[in-house]
Protein backbone atom coordinates (compact mmCIF):
# COMPACT_ATOMS: atom_id res chain seq x y z
CA UNK A 1 0.00 0.00 0.00
CA UNK A 2 1.10 3.26 -0.90
CA UNK A 3 1.94 6.46 1.63
CA UNK A 4 -1.61 8.11 -0.32
CA UNK A 5 -3.39 5.07 -0.02
CA UNK A 6 -2.92 4.43 3.85
CA UNK A 7 -3.48 8.05 4.37
CA UNK A 8 -6.78 8.11 2.47
CA UNK A 9 -7.52 4.93 4.39
CA UNK A 10 -6.98 6.22 7.43
CA UNK A 11 -8.57 8.77 7.17
CA UNK A 12 -11.64 7.39 5.93
CA UNK A 13 -11.27 5.36 8.74
CA UNK A 14 -11.32 7.67 11.24
CA UNK A 15 -14.74 9.43 9.40
CA UNK A 16 -12.23 12.51 7.68
CA UNK A 17 -11.57 13.76 4.32
CA UNK A 18 -8.08 14.87 3.27
CA UNK A 19 -6.82 18.60 2.94
CA UNK A 20 -4.32 18.37 0.23
CA UNK A 21 -2.08 21.58 0.14
CA UNK A 22 0.06 22.87 -3.07
CA UNK A 23 3.07 24.99 -3.00
CA UNK A 24 5.69 25.97 -5.93
CA UNK A 25 8.66 24.21 -5.00
CA UNK A 26 11.60 26.75 -4.84
CA UNK A 27 9.04 30.03 -3.84
CA UNK A 28 11.20 31.56 -2.99
CA UNK A 29 14.34 28.84 -2.82
CA UNK A 30 14.61 25.32 -2.21
CA UNK A 31 15.68 25.76 1.56
CA UNK A 32 12.21 27.63 2.11
CA UNK A 33 10.54 25.41 0.12
CA UNK A 34 12.16 22.37 2.55
CA UNK A 35 11.21 24.19 5.94
CA UNK A 36 8.02 24.53 4.81
CA UNK A 37 6.87 20.94 4.09
CA UNK A 38 7.02 19.91 7.84
CA UNK A 39 5.67 22.77 8.91
CA UNK A 40 2.30 22.37 6.37
CA UNK A 41 1.93 18.98 7.41
CA UNK A 42 2.16 19.98 11.44
CA UNK A 43 -0.83 22.66 10.70
CA UNK A 44 -3.11 20.02 9.26
CA UNK A 45 -1.93 19.13 5.53
CA UNK A 46 -3.10 15.38 5.12
CA UNK A 47 -0.46 15.20 1.40
CA UNK A 48 1.45 17.93 0.07
CA UNK A 49 1.84 18.25 -3.69
CA UNK A 50 5.09 20.36 -4.61
CA UNK A 51 4.26 21.98 -7.85
CA UNK A 52 7.63 21.74 -10.36
CA UNK A 53 8.07 24.96 -11.52
CA UNK A 54 8.37 25.46 -15.53
CA UNK A 55 8.63 28.21 -18.41
CA UNK A 56 4.90 27.36 -20.19
CA UNK A 57 2.95 26.80 -17.28
CA UNK A 58 -0.76 26.26 -19.80
CA UNK A 59 -2.97 25.09 -16.93
CA UNK A 60 -1.91 27.65 -14.38
CA UNK A 61 -3.30 31.03 -13.85
CA UNK A 62 -0.85 34.54 -12.75
CA UNK A 63 -0.69 33.38 -9.52
CA UNK A 64 1.05 30.15 -9.75
CA UNK A 65 2.70 31.34 -12.87
CA UNK A 66 4.59 33.86 -10.88
CA UNK A 67 5.15 31.76 -8.32
CA UNK A 68 6.79 29.85 -11.20
CA UNK A 69 8.88 32.51 -12.83
CA UNK A 70 10.14 33.24 -9.02
CA UNK A 71 11.43 29.38 -8.49
CA UNK A 72 12.59 29.29 -11.54
CA UNK A 73 15.13 32.67 -11.32
CA UNK A 74 15.90 31.43 -7.65
CA UNK A 75 17.71 28.27 -9.73
CA UNK A 76 15.37 25.62 -9.08
CA UNK A 77 15.78 22.18 -11.13
CA UNK A 78 14.02 18.81 -10.71
CA UNK A 79 17.29 17.13 -9.53
CA UNK A 80 16.87 20.29 -6.84
CA UNK A 81 13.72 19.53 -6.25
CA UNK A 82 14.06 15.56 -5.71
CA UNK A 83 17.03 16.58 -3.31
CA UNK A 84 14.93 18.80 -1.12
CA UNK A 85 12.36 15.93 -0.78
CA UNK A 86 15.01 13.35 0.10
CA UNK A 87 16.33 15.89 3.31
CA UNK A 88 13.14 16.38 4.22
CA UNK A 89 12.00 13.00 4.43
CA UNK A 90 14.42 12.87 7.95
CA UNK A 91 11.46 15.54 9.73
CA UNK A 92 8.00 14.18 8.01
CA UNK A 93 6.73 11.37 6.41
CA UNK A 94 3.52 13.11 4.85
CA UNK A 95 3.47 12.11 1.38
CA UNK A 96 4.43 14.20 -1.33
CA UNK A 97 3.21 14.35 -5.06
CA UNK A 98 4.88 16.70 -7.15
CA UNK A 99 2.83 17.99 -10.00
CA UNK A 100 3.86 19.68 -12.86
CA UNK A 101 3.92 19.16 -17.06
CA UNK A 102 5.69 16.72 -18.78
CA UNK A 103 8.90 18.19 -20.34
CA UNK A 104 11.01 18.53 -17.42
CA UNK A 105 10.28 14.80 -16.78
CA UNK A 106 11.32 13.33 -20.01
CA UNK A 107 14.13 15.55 -20.31
CA UNK A 108 15.48 13.89 -17.21
CA UNK A 109 14.71 10.64 -18.46
CA UNK A 110 11.69 8.79 -17.36
CA UNK A 111 13.32 5.42 -16.26
CA UNK A 112 16.06 7.79 -14.09
CA UNK A 113 13.35 10.10 -12.94
CA UNK A 114 11.20 7.11 -11.66
CA UNK A 115 14.32 5.73 -9.95
CA UNK A 116 15.56 8.87 -8.46
CA UNK A 117 11.92 10.07 -7.29
CA UNK A 118 11.21 6.96 -5.30
CA UNK A 119 14.38 6.70 -3.60
CA UNK A 120 14.57 10.71 -2.28
CA UNK A 121 10.85 9.87 -0.86
CA UNK A 122 8.33 11.15 -3.44
CA UNK A 123 5.13 9.11 -3.93
CA UNK A 124 2.87 10.34 -6.58
CA UNK A 125 3.49 12.36 -9.78
CA UNK A 126 0.57 14.36 -11.55
CA UNK A 127 1.63 16.04 -15.09
CA UNK A 128 -1.39 17.74 -16.18
CA UNK A 129 -0.18 17.49 -20.17
CA UNK A 130 0.06 14.07 -19.88
CA UNK A 131 -3.52 12.13 -20.54
CA UNK A 132 -3.77 8.56 -19.33
CA UNK A 133 -3.91 7.31 -23.32
CA UNK A 134 -0.19 8.48 -23.29
CA UNK A 135 1.18 7.73 -20.53
CA UNK A 136 1.71 3.97 -20.65
CA UNK A 137 5.90 4.31 -20.91
CA UNK A 138 5.91 6.42 -18.01
CA UNK A 139 3.14 4.97 -16.16
CA UNK A 140 5.14 1.51 -16.62
CA UNK A 141 7.98 3.44 -14.82
CA UNK A 142 6.52 4.65 -11.83
CA UNK A 143 4.54 1.29 -11.08
CA UNK A 144 7.97 -0.51 -11.26
CA UNK A 145 9.15 2.01 -8.45
CA UNK A 146 6.09 2.62 -6.35
CA UNK A 147 5.05 5.85 -7.36
CA UNK A 148 1.60 6.52 -7.49
CA UNK A 149 0.68 7.98 -11.07
CA UNK A 150 -2.41 10.27 -10.61
CA UNK A 151 -5.05 11.51 -13.68
CA UNK A 152 -7.17 14.53 -13.49
CA UNK A 153 -11.04 14.47 -14.62
CA UNK A 154 -12.78 17.79 -15.55
CA UNK A 155 -16.29 18.67 -15.88
CA UNK A 156 -15.99 18.12 -19.66
CA UNK A 157 -15.22 14.12 -19.11
CA UNK A 158 -17.16 11.83 -20.80
CA UNK A 159 -18.15 8.54 -19.60
CA UNK A 160 -15.26 7.01 -21.58
CA UNK A 161 -12.72 9.12 -20.39
CA UNK A 162 -14.10 8.42 -16.68
CA UNK A 163 -13.82 5.10 -17.32
CA UNK A 164 -10.21 4.95 -18.56
CA UNK A 165 -8.75 6.96 -15.33
CA UNK A 166 -10.70 5.01 -13.01
CA UNK A 167 -9.31 1.83 -14.58
CA UNK A 168 -5.69 3.26 -14.57
CA UNK A 169 -6.14 5.16 -11.34
CA UNK A 170 -3.82 5.52 -8.05
CA UNK A 171 -3.66 7.41 -5.33
CA UNK A 172 -6.31 9.63 -6.25
CA UNK A 173 -8.33 11.20 -8.81
CA UNK A 174 -8.06 14.52 -9.47
CA UNK A 175 -11.31 16.10 -10.48
CA UNK A 176 -10.62 19.93 -11.51
CA UNK A 177 -14.01 22.05 -10.72
CA UNK A 178 -13.90 24.53 -12.75
CA UNK A 179 -12.68 24.94 -16.73
CA UNK A 180 -10.14 27.01 -17.29
CA UNK A 181 -6.47 27.55 -15.54
CA UNK A 182 -5.60 27.32 -11.90
CA UNK A 183 -6.65 30.43 -9.92
CA UNK A 184 -9.41 31.52 -6.92
CA UNK A 185 -12.64 31.33 -7.44
CA UNK A 186 -15.70 33.38 -6.11
CA UNK A 187 -18.01 30.07 -5.17
CA UNK A 188 -18.24 26.35 -6.18
CA UNK A 189 -19.98 25.10 -9.56
CA UNK A 190 -23.31 23.20 -8.52
CA UNK A 191 -21.92 20.46 -10.77
CA UNK A 192 -19.50 19.62 -8.48
CA UNK A 193 -21.12 17.20 -6.08
CA UNK A 194 -22.92 15.58 -8.95
CA UNK A 195 -19.72 14.98 -11.06
CA UNK A 196 -17.97 13.60 -7.72
CA UNK A 197 -20.44 11.25 -7.22
CA UNK A 198 -20.80 9.80 -10.80
CA UNK A 199 -16.90 9.25 -10.21
CA UNK A 200 -16.72 7.24 -6.91
CA UNK A 201 -19.58 5.08 -8.58
CA UNK A 202 -16.80 3.52 -10.92
CA UNK A 203 -14.42 3.44 -8.61
CA UNK A 204 -12.52 3.07 -5.07
CA UNK A 205 -10.11 4.71 -5.66
CA UNK A 206 -10.31 8.67 -3.41
CA UNK A 207 -11.47 11.53 -5.82
CA UNK A 208 -9.80 14.94 -4.40
CA UNK A 209 -11.28 18.21 -5.71
CA UNK A 210 -9.00 21.32 -7.27
CA UNK A 211 -9.10 24.13 -9.07
CA UNK A 212 -10.67 27.45 -7.81
CA UNK A 213 -11.05 26.10 -3.35
CA UNK A 214 -10.37 29.46 -1.76
CA UNK A 215 -11.38 29.60 1.57
CA UNK A 216 -12.37 26.89 4.54
CA UNK A 217 -16.09 27.70 3.64
CA UNK A 218 -15.37 26.49 -0.16
CA UNK A 219 -13.21 23.79 1.28
CA UNK A 220 -16.06 22.85 3.83
CA UNK A 221 -18.46 22.47 1.57
CA UNK A 222 -16.26 20.02 -0.88
CA UNK A 223 -15.48 18.31 1.54
CA UNK A 224 -18.87 16.89 2.07
CA UNK A 225 -18.91 15.17 -0.67
CA UNK A 226 -15.02 14.18 -2.14
CA UNK A 227 -12.58 12.06 0.16
CA UNK A 228 -10.01 15.00 -0.71
CA UNK A 229 -9.48 18.94 -1.06
CA UNK A 230 -6.78 20.69 -2.81
CA UNK A 231 -6.31 24.10 -2.24
CA UNK A 232 -3.00 25.61 -4.45
CA UNK A 233 -3.65 29.29 -5.83
CA UNK A 234 -4.98 30.63 -2.55
CA UNK A 235 -1.96 29.53 -0.52
CA UNK A 236 0.61 30.25 -3.28
CA UNK A 237 -0.88 34.11 -3.12
CA UNK A 238 0.60 34.34 0.55
CA UNK A 239 4.23 34.27 -0.52
CA UNK A 240 3.16 37.38 -2.50
CA UNK A 241 2.99 39.41 0.42
CA UNK A 242 5.18 37.34 3.21
CA UNK A 243 8.80 36.36 3.85
CA UNK A 244 10.31 34.52 6.10
CA UNK A 245 8.77 33.95 9.78
CA UNK A 246 5.67 36.36 8.41
CA UNK A 247 5.09 33.58 5.27
CA UNK A 248 5.03 30.63 7.89
CA UNK A 249 2.79 32.67 10.78
CA UNK A 250 0.23 33.02 7.48
CA UNK A 251 0.38 29.91 6.28
CA UNK A 252 0.18 28.33 9.54
CA UNK A 253 -2.86 30.24 9.94
CA UNK A 254 -4.80 29.52 6.61
CA UNK A 255 -3.92 25.70 6.55
CA UNK A 256 -5.25 25.04 9.95
CA UNK A 257 -8.67 27.08 9.25
CA UNK A 258 -8.63 25.04 6.16
CA UNK A 259 -8.27 21.75 7.95
CA UNK A 260 -10.53 21.98 10.28
CA UNK A 261 -13.26 22.95 7.82
CA UNK A 262 -12.76 19.98 5.85
CA UNK A 263 -12.81 18.25 9.21
CA UNK A 264 -16.17 19.32 9.20
CA UNK A 265 -17.14 17.02 5.73
CA UNK A 266 -16.79 14.19 7.14
CA UNK A 267 -17.78 10.66 5.85
CA UNK A 268 -20.99 8.99 7.30
CA UNK A 269 -19.66 5.60 8.58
Amino acid sequence: MSRITGTFAELKRTGKKALVTFITAGDPDLATTEELIPLLAENGADIIELGVPFSDPMADGPTIQLSSERALAAGTTLSRILATVKSVRGRTQVPIVLMGYFNPIFSYGLERFAADAAAAGVDGVLLVDLPPEEAGEFKACADRHGIDVIFLLTPTSDETRIRTVTNRARGFIYYVSVTGVTGVRSGIEASVAGNVNIIKECSKVPVAVGFGIATPEQAGEVAATADGVVVGSAIVKLFEKHRGEELKGALATFVSSLKQAVDRGRYDN
